[in-house]
C-alpha cells in the first residue's frame, strides 16, 4: 500500500518506552508522564480490562477530561486490540445514551476529575438510568436498555454508587501476565479497527466513524513528516480536547518521532502562552485559527515568544491566516482540509509554498491520498478551478459509518471515492480550496453540527410546531446555529425560553445562539429555502451592528 503507515497505534508507545523510556511523552499544566510511565499504567489498565473479558474488537468507552489518565486508558484499550470509543466531552445525556447503545460499549472508563464545565460521572449517572440503583458496585450491570454495558469504572479517589472504583478495578488485573498483553498487541494489524469517533451526520444523532490504525496514523505521521517537518524528539504543543482528531493527529505524529506532546486541561490563552514560553515547542497545532489569534492578541505576546516554533498548523479564513502570519515572523504557518472520516487531514499545505499558497488554499493531497472535484448532482469529474464537491480516497480515508449501511452507500461510489459534502475547487497545481458546505451542516468551533439534529430536539418542545436551523458567521466560532421557529397555534414563547430548553440537554455548541419566530416560511417546491432564512438573519445582524 503506497505511502501507508505499516504500524499500529500501540506500537508507537511500545517503541517509545523501549527506545527512550525516560523521555517525557505528555505534559499538562499540573501533571506529566514519561513514555515508560504511560506504558506501565496502560499495561495495568489493560490487564484489568482483560480480566473483565475485554478482547479484540470489543468497544470500550472513554469519557474523561484531558489528562494523563485519558492517554493511559486509550493505550490500554488499544493494547488489547479492543476498540476505544471516544465520547465527545461536550455531549449531554441524550447523546451519551445514544453513543453507548449504538456502539455496544461493554465498559466505560471515566474519571472523577471534572473538566472546565462538566463532571462526567454525574453526566453518566443522568445519561444511563438505573446505575444508581445498583446495590453492589462490584457486580456487573444488568440494564434492560443497555444490554451490552457491563460496568463503569471511575478513576480517581472518589467512590460513587453504580461505578466500580479504580482500586477495585486495578486489583482485579494483578494476576494477568503482562506478556499476554504484549503478545496480543504484537498481533494487531494496521488494517484492524483502532478507534471510533462520533460525529454529527445528516441524521438526528451522532454517527460512528471507525478508523483503522492505518487511517488513524496516516495524517499524523505522513502529514507530520512531509508537511509539518517533524523531527526526532520534537516538542509539539496542541491544546485541543483528546476526544478530537485535532488531538490524535498531532499526538500520533509526535509519538512517531518520539517527541514530547504539550497539552492543556482546557484552552486558556494566558496559560497557553506561558506553556509555550516555558517549553519552547518546535511545532504548534492549535488547529483552529481563532485559538492562535487569542494568543497573538494578548498584550504580553511578543514575536520572540514563537521564535522556537518551526511550523504552526491553523485552519481559518485566508484573511485571518495572512494577518496572523505577519505576527509570527519566525514561524511558517500551514493549513489543511479534512474531517473525522479522514483521520483529521487529507490535504495539507507545504512549508515551501508562498504565503498566498498557504492561505488561499488548503494545499495538496497527502501522499497516499487522492482528491478530486465532482459535480454535486451528476458526480461528473470537473476540471481545474471549477467548483464542486470535494471527493477523496486513499489510505487516509475511512471505509464506512458504523451501523449505517445506507449512509455509507450514499457517501461512497463503486470506485471507493468518499463524497465529503463540502464545496471546493482544485487549481492547476493540485492545490485544494475549501469553499463551504453542500450538506445541511454547520461547523461550530471545529465541530460538525447537523441542522436536523438541533431541529429534532426542538421538535420535542411542547410549544414548537416546526423549526429550521441555519448557520450564522461568527468571528470566534466560525459559525453558530440560529433557529427559526414556528409555534403551535395559540402558544407563546420567548427566545430565552427556547434557549434555556436546549441548554444542558444538547451539547453547548449545538445550542442556538439566536431564536427567530416565524409564521410564513420561504418555500421551494418541496422544502424550506434555508438560504433565504440565512440571508434574513445575516441582514438583520449586519443592520443591528452598523
Amino acid at each position: 500500500m503506497t505511502n501507508s503507515v505499516q504500524k499500529t497505534f500501540p506500537q508507537l508507545l511500545i517503541e517509545g518506552a523501549k527506545d527512550d523510556p525516560n523521555r517525557l511523552c505528555l505534559v499538562l499544566p499540573k501533571e506529566s508522564s514519561t513514555y515508560d510511565e504511560i506504558f506501565r499504567e496502560a499495561l495495568n489498565i489493560a490487564k484489568s480490562l482483560k480480566c473483565f473479558g475485554i478482547a479484540k474488537g470489543d468497544p470500550v468507552g472513554i469519557l474523561m477530561a484531558n489528562s494523563v489518565r485519558y492517554v493511559e486508558a486509550l493505550f490500554a484499550v488499544s493494547l488489547l486490540g479492543a476498540l476505544p470509543v471516544l465520547y465527545n466531552g461536550r455531549f449531554k445525556s441524550r447523546e451519551i445514551s445514544h453513543v453507548t447503545k449504538d456502539s455496544g460499549i461493554k465498559i466505560i472508563l471515566t474519571s472523577d476529575k471534572a473538566d472546565e464545565f462538566t463532571n462526567y460521572a454525574e453526566l453518566l449517572s443522568k445519561a444511563i438510568p438505573g446505575i444508581q440503583d445498583l446495590a453492589d458496585s462490584k457486580k456487573a450491570l444488568e440494564l434492560e436498555d443497555y444490554p451490552d454495558l457491563e460496568r463503569i469504572v471511575l478513576f480517581g479517589e472518589k467512590e460513587r454508587v453504580g461505578f466500580q472504583s479504580e482500586q477495585y478495578f486495578l486489583n482485579k488485573g494483578h494476576d494477568i501476565n503482562e506478556q499476554e498483553i504484549l503478545s496480543t498487541a504484537d498481533n494487531i494489524e494496521p488494517s484492524d479497527l483502532a478507534i471510533m469517533f462520533y460525529t454529527s451526520g445528516t441524521t438526528a444523532m451522532p454517527k460512528g466513524c471507525p478508523l483503522t490504525h492505518t487511517v488513524l496514523l496516516h495524517a499524523g505521521i505522513v502529514g507530520g513528516r512531509d508537511r509539518l517537518c517533524l523531527q526526532t524528539n520534537d516538542v509539539v504543543w496542541g491544546p485541543l480536547p483528546m476526544f478530537h482528531t485535532a488531538f490524535t493527529q498531532p499526538f500520533c505524529g509526535t509519538l512517531s518521532v518520539q517527541g514530547t506532546f504539550i497539552s492543556m486541561d482546557h484552552f486558556d490563552p494566558r496559560l497557553g502562552l506561558a506553556m509555550i514560553k516555558e517549553h519552547q515547542p518546535d511545532v504548534m497545532f492549535p488547529a483552529f485559527g481563532q485559538l492562535t489569534l487569542d494568543l497573538l492578541n494578548l498584550k504580553e505576546y511578543t514575536e520572540e515568544d514563537f521564535r522556537s516554533v518551526r511550523t504552526i498548523f491553523n485552519v481559518g479564513p485566508a484573511e485571518q491566516l495572512v494577518s496572523m502570519q505577519k505576527l509570527m515572523p519566525y514561524t511558517v504557518q500551514i493549513t489543511a482540509y479534512g474531517m473525522t472520516e479522514m483521520g483529521g487531514s487529507v490535504v495539507m499545505s507545504d512549508r515551501s509554498d508562498d504565503l498566498s499558497g498557504r492561505s488561499e488554499s488548503s494545499g495538496k493531497a497527502l501522499p497516499g491520498n487522492e482528491v478530486q472535484i465532482r459535480h454535486p448532482e451528476t458526480r461528473e469529474l470537473l476540471g481545474p478551478d471549477q467548483k464542486g464537491e470535494i471527493v477523496a480516497r486513499g489510505v487516509g480515508v475511512f471505509s464506512g459509518y458504523h451501523n449505517d449501511v445506507e449512509k455509507t452507500g450514499e457517501s461512497f461510489d463503486t470506485e471507493g471515492w468518499f463524497f465529503s459534502g463540502d464545496l471546493g475547487s482544485i487549481d492547476k497545481h493540485g492545490r485544494v480550496a475549501f469553499l463551504g458546505r453542500l450538506k445541511d451542516m454547520l461547523k461550530v468551533g471545529g465541530e460538525n453540527v447537523a441542522s436536523v439534529e438541533i431541529e429534532g430536539y426542538l421538535a420535542t418542545h411542547p410549544k414548537i410546531k416546526l423549526s429550521a436551523v441555519v448557520g450564522l458567521q461568527d468571528e470566534k466560532y466560525g459559525e453558530v446555529p440560529v433557529a427559526f421557529v414556528e409555534l403551535k397555534p395559540g402558544e407563546e414563547a420567548t427566545e430565552a425560553e427556547i434557549i434555556k430548553f436546549c441548554k444542558g440537554e444538547i451539547a453547548s455548541f449545538k445550542v442556538p445562539k439566536h431564536i427567530r419566530f416565524i409564521q410564513e416560511w420561504p418555500m421551494g417546491a418541496t422544502k424550506i429555502l434555508k438560504y433565504e432564512l440565512k440571508e434574513r438573519i445575516e441582514k438583520e445582524i449586519a443592520t443591528s451592528t452598523s
